[in-house]
């Protein structure tokens, strides 16, 4: 039997039944004494052994049977009240009653070992089945260990321990690297981690440290252990089968384990071989959009200094111009590749201030019209606008991104506008154009890093990092940047971001 002892009670009870069979059955012999023959009495005693033996051991059985012969002989059989017998067809009758219980016995008893040991294998497997489809849907196998544990108990009654490792296995015993359930002392401890370390089974019927009186089952997967389970041994016919039930159980928590572990390997492999090729498109796209202005800026040096003298005044102007258009072009591709770099980071720590909205539009519409000489870009700011707490470098960067964006995408002669005003209790800052607009297709996919809007002349150039670092600056102040087409044509980048509140007085210092 894979289950645990039967209780005291359950023992009585059956005995119980027993005894009410045969109270029955004596009492239907003794009241048809004079309605039956003798043989007709004796298949009334064959039916009450083959009824009682349903709730009796095939020995206690036996032995019943006989007492219930030989008190058959003593009250029916003449000569009444005396264990001699006058005929001899009494004495094969005997014989044939007692041999007739007994083997009734033995085959009733046989039967009702049989169903149940299947009763016994039909809920191990079903008990095998749901734990492992609990183990299957679960996205962390440790907490389904309290049910491994539960499990286990019932085996033998008493109380259980696990360890169950949260990682790879340590180099030397470490508690913090591993789950405990129940209450192991340092014995139990040390035999846990035996048991893991060696992925074998210990204690009686194991063939290593028998002597011990637990048992210690290693959660096994493939060739390694993710854990074990201790357990009180069983001495009893059943042991070997708990046990080798016991560490079916055990056996599907370290495949769980082992699988979860494997997941959160390839999850690992797969970000580092991302981030791997983030850094190799970063790269190239640094080697391919440095490359023209580097280009420009060579050419135009070249030239100032090997034809100064042939050169007029205002192509020395001219060149000259070149020369820092395509440095401060180069410079704002290699602050919008170092900013994205540093927010996509780990631990990344923003200078917060108190700042005006009023500033941050201000200097980031100075910076834009060094090089917007038609004066494009117009600004819109609500009045009485709350301190904003931000980073102002990372906010003027990301304006400065969202209107170069606008003045190179937008239509050649519209205008650019800048609209800064508070949505419940949120700050929109939102840079709105009246260009082609960007397509459905692209309205998500334009905010990711080196995804670049359609360009109708050589002109539009771009590194395809500006967009993907405005979302990221507006994520790291815990707002979102959205696109929005407007009507007419053109579109709307707005950023929201959460309003904290504002110092009384001065602004603050973080």
């Amino acid at each position: 039997m894979l289950t645990a002892r039967p209780l005291p009670s359950a023992r009585w009870r059956r005995a119980g039944w027993a005894l009410l069979v045969w109270a029955l059955a004596w009492a239907a012999m003794l009241g048809l004494d004079n309605a039956l023959d003798l043989a007709n009495l004796a298949l009334l005693l064959v039916l009450a052994a083959a009824v009682a033996g349903l709730w009796l051991s095939p020995l206690v059985s036996a032995a019943v049977c006989t007492v219930a012969v030989l008190a058959f002989n003593w009250t029916f059989v003449p000569p009444r009240g005396a264990f001699s017998v006058d005929l001899r067809q009494h004495v094969w009758l005997l014989g044939a009653m007692l041999a007739v219980g007994w083997i009734v016995a033995a085959l009733v008893a046989r039967q009702r070992a049989l169903a149940q040991s299947e009763q016994s294998a039909a809920a191990q497997s079903r008990q095998l089945r749901e734990m492992g489809d609990a183990l299957r849907d679960s996205d962390d196998p440790q907490s389904r260990g309290p049910a491994l544990q539960a499990a286990l108990a019932a085996l033998t009654a008493e109380p259980v321990s696990l360890l169950m490792l949260r990682a790879a296995l340590p180099a030397r015993d470490d508690a913090q690297a591993a789950t405990w359930l129940g209450a192991p002392d340092a014995d139990v401890s040390a035999g846990l981690w035996l048991a893991t370390r060696q992925a074998a089974a210990l204690g009686p019927g194991s063939g290593r440290h028998e002597d011990q009186p637990q048992w210690y089952l290693p959660l096994r997967a493939r060739g390694a252990a993710y854990g074990a389970a201790q357990l009180p041994a069983r001495h009893d016919d059943g042991a070997d089968d708990v046990r080798a039930h016991a560490q079916a159980l055990c056996d599907q928590m370290g495949q769980a384990l082992e699988r979860t572990q494997a997941l959160r390997a390839a999850a690992q492999a797969r970000e580092q071989a991302q981030a791997q090729q983030v850094r190799n498109a970063l790269l190239a796209a640094i080697a391919h959009d440095h490359r023209t202005p580097l280009a420009t800026i060579l050419g135009a040096a070249s030239s100032l200094a090997l034809q100064d003298a042939r050169l007029s005044a205002e192509q020395r102007q001219r060149l000259a111009a070149s020369i820092v258009e395509e440095a401060d072009r180069l410079a704002r591709l290699t602050d919008n590749t170092l900013q994205l770099a540093r927010l996509d980071a780990d631990r990344l720590a923003l200078a917060l201030d108190w700042e005006s909205a009023e500033e941050l539009v201000g200097t980031a519409i100075a910076r834009v019209r060094r090089h917007d000489p038609q004066r494009r870009v117009r600004s819109r700011v609500e009045p009485q606008l709350p301190l904003l707490r931000c980073d102002a470098l990372l906010m003027v960067q990301m304006l400065i991104n969202l209107l170069d964006n606008a003045l190179q995408y937008g239509a050649p002669d519209a205008p650019v506008e800048l609209l800064v005003r508070c949505v419940g209790d949120e700050m929109m800052f939102a840079v709105r154009d009246r260009g082609p607009g960007v397509p459905l297709a692209l309205r998500e996919r334009i905010f990711e890093v080196f995804q670049r809007g359609a360009a109708s002349d050589a002109e539009r150039r771009g590194s395809g990092v500006g967009l993907a670092l405005c979302r990221a600056v507006a994520r790291v102040h815990g707002g979102r940047l959205t696109l929005r087409a407007r009507h007419h044509g053109g579109s709307s980048f707005e950023c929201f971001v959460p309003l904290g509140v504002a110092p009384l007085g001065e602004e603050a210092a973080p």
